[in-house]
């Protein structure tokens, strides 16, 4: 049997496409990449006017249709509500989560004078921006990495921030003229990971796409980073930056007496999140937890963005953009 892998046709789609479909083969897998279009391909209107789900609604129903056996999508791109008729298989070993800054002449972020024009669509990425102080301006932009980079080298603009994942899979990261470390530029919530989605029902097929290409310590970082988003009920248009960690801790053991008598390794979550606010700032959490225990980690730490303020802080912005 060939499985039919649902892709969206553009060149990083495929590419990340034709990764999983190549891990799938080295497993014995007959396997082809079947293309659809979808609306968010189709236009160039901002994606926060376009609405949750843009790039994922037309993969998702031509797998439901039987068109497709398996559909690979950016993970980010996922409404956090999930999909009953469908199955979360796999969520394979995750890329570079960072975001790249493309510039002129080969500058840094630092390096960029005040009134430099910098572009990006995410509203996340506009917030930390505006926090960093810099003086420059950000530009609102859409359209694939050949697009964006495209601007730079047009002159247009002075430098546009891309992911990093994108980048590298198109093998085109030596363009980056820095890797924007997370302490300045949290990125999106499951950023450089992807899904692998089967319709709920093929049991079988579920198994074997698990077996091939599912990581255990990607699954628990992008769950405890889209918890933040669901529990925020905040949609990829939001101004919301999450990334966790595994982190290797030490757990002790105690004798019989209470004392510490051994101890073992243990992996941990180490989650951060961010929410842009109307006057520029950001407010910032953090919390670190078991891997078990990542969706209650993610919804606790919204809880706690919440408590600071958040819940006025992204009704306004929402409210502004629609």
């Amino acid at each position: 049997m060939t499985l039919r892998i649902g892709t969206r046709p553009s060149a990083l789609a495929l590419a990340q496409s034709t990764l999983v479909a190549e891990r799938l083969r080295s497993a014995g897998h007959d396997v082809e990449l079947v293309e659809v279009s979808t609306s968010g391909d189709r236009s160039m209107v901002p994606v926060a006017e376009l609405g949750v789900g843009v790039f994922v609604s037309a993969l998702r129903e031509a797998l439901v249709s039987g068109q497709v056996d398996l559909a690979v999508h950016s993970y980010k791109d996922l409404p956090t509500a999930p999909d009953p008729r469908l199955h979360l298989a796999a969520v394979p070993p995750r890329e570079d989560p960072r975001d790249a800054l493309v510039a002129r002449n080969g500058m840094v972020l630092g390096e960029l004078p005040p009134g430099a024009r910098v572009g990006t669509g995410a509203a996340r990425r506009r917030a930390q921006l505006d926090a960093l102080g810099l003086g420059i301006e950000v530009v609102p932009i859409r359209g694939n990495v050949d697009t964006r980079v495209g601007k730079v080298h047009s002159g247009e603009l002075d430098a546009v921030v891309v992911a990093a994942a994108g980048l590298r899979r198109l093998g085109r990261i030596d363009e980056a003229t820095e890797l924007l470390d997370p302490l300045q530029m949290l990125p999106a919530p499951a950023q450089g990971a992807l899904a692998v989605e089967c319709r709920a029902d093929d049991l079988e097929l579920g198994r074997a796409l698990s077996l091939a290409l599912d990581d255990e310590f990607t699954r628990a970082a992008v769950i405890a980073e889209r918890a933040v988003l669901a529990t925020l009920e905040a949609g990829c248009s939001a101004p919301v930056a999450a990334l966790a960690d595994v982190v290797s801790d030490w757990e002790p053991i105690a004798g019989p007496n209470g004392e510490e008598e051994d101890g073992r390794a243990v992996d941990r979550l180490s989650l951060r999140a961010v929410i842009g606010t109307t006057d520029g700032g950001l407010l910032r959490a953090s919390v670190t937890g078991n891997m078990d225990d990542a969706e209650k980690l993610g919804a606790a730490l919204a809880a706690e963005l919440l408590d600071m303020g958040g819940f006025s802080a992204l009704g306004e912005q929402l409210d502004r953009e629609i």
